[in-house]
Formats: C-alpha cells, sequence, structure tokens
C-alpha cells in the first residue's frame, strides 16, 4: 500500500520529545508519528482514556481509604491513652503545682525528641500494630469501653 506523505509543524520541545521516544524504541520519527496519528483517530480512543482514569481514581481511592483507616486508628489510640491517664495519673497537690508543670515540659521535649527520633528512622507505631493485628487470629486490639493497662 501506497503511503502518503504528510508535512507538519510541531513545537520544538515536542519534535524533540518525538525523537528521544523514537531513538529509545529504536523506530522511525514516520512510524512513531503514524501509530500516535493512529491511537488518536481510534475510535476506541476515549473508552481507554476512560480506563486510564478509572484506574487511577481506583488507586487514589484506596490511598484515601488507607489514610482514613490510618487516621481513625492514631486517633482511637490517642482516646484510648487520654482516657487511661486522665483516670490513672492523681492530679498533683497545689503545693507541688509549679514542679509538676516544670517536670512536664522537661517530659515533653522529651517526647518530642523521641517522636523526632522515631519518625525519622524507621517503622512506626502504626505500622508496628498493624502487623501485630494482622498477624492475631482475632484481628482486633482492644474493645470498644475496654480500659488498657
Amino acid at each position: 500500500m501506497k503511503k502518503v506523505r504528510l508535512s507538519v509543524y510541531l513545537d520544538p520541545k515536542l519534535a524533540k520529545q518525538l525523537e528521544s521516544y523514537a531513538q529509545e524504541r529504536r523506530r522511525s520519527l514516520s512510524v512513531v508519528a503514524e501509530a500516535s496519528i493512529a491511537s488518536f483517530l481510534s475510535p476506541d480512543a476515549p473508552d481507554r482514556m476512560e480506563a486510564v482514569m478509572a484506574k487511577r481514581l481506583d488507586r487514589m481511592s484506596r490511598q484515601i481509604e488507607r489514610l482514613n483507616r490510618d487516621t481513625g486508628i492514631g486517633l482511637e489510640t490517642l482516646a484510648l491513652f487520654v482516657r487511661h491517664w486522665l483516670v490513672a495519673v492523681p492530679a498533683p497537690p497545689e503545693a507541688h503545682y509549679a514542679a509538676a508543670q516544670a517536670k512536664g515540659r522537661e517530659r515533653y521535649e522529651r517526647f518530642l525528641e523521641a517522636l523526632g527520633r522515631r519518625l525519622s528512622k524507621g517503622p512506626t507505631l502504626l505500622r508496628e500494630v498493624s502487623l501485630d493485628v494482622a498477624g492475631t487470629a482475632e484481628g482486633a486490639l482492644v474493645g470498644e469501653g475496654d480500659e488498657v493497662g
């Protein structure tokens, strides 16, 4: 079949991309351009684009679901800890209140340092908890309303 010659003008940046793509695939510019035009004009091109978009949206939905789950785990952990702390730790007497505040600030600084080290170096508590939960037969940590400690 005889081919028709076609001259087109391309943006220099696009021409460079076309050249690079053709070189990587070891194909001629004509073959790459012809395949690109055929793909663009193909009647199923919109269907393929929709499938690609659906795949991306599905991946993003799974990522958002994981983020929601992780956030929920973090909030539940914090709420359980705060509830336990409020029940277990008595209020300091008025005479020792200033010393207790100073000690609290010191502990908080150490907590922030420990948190920074843990986040920068490796597995987070969330990952450890997820692995522990996945490894248990029940698949549950502390049930709703359960006390810790």
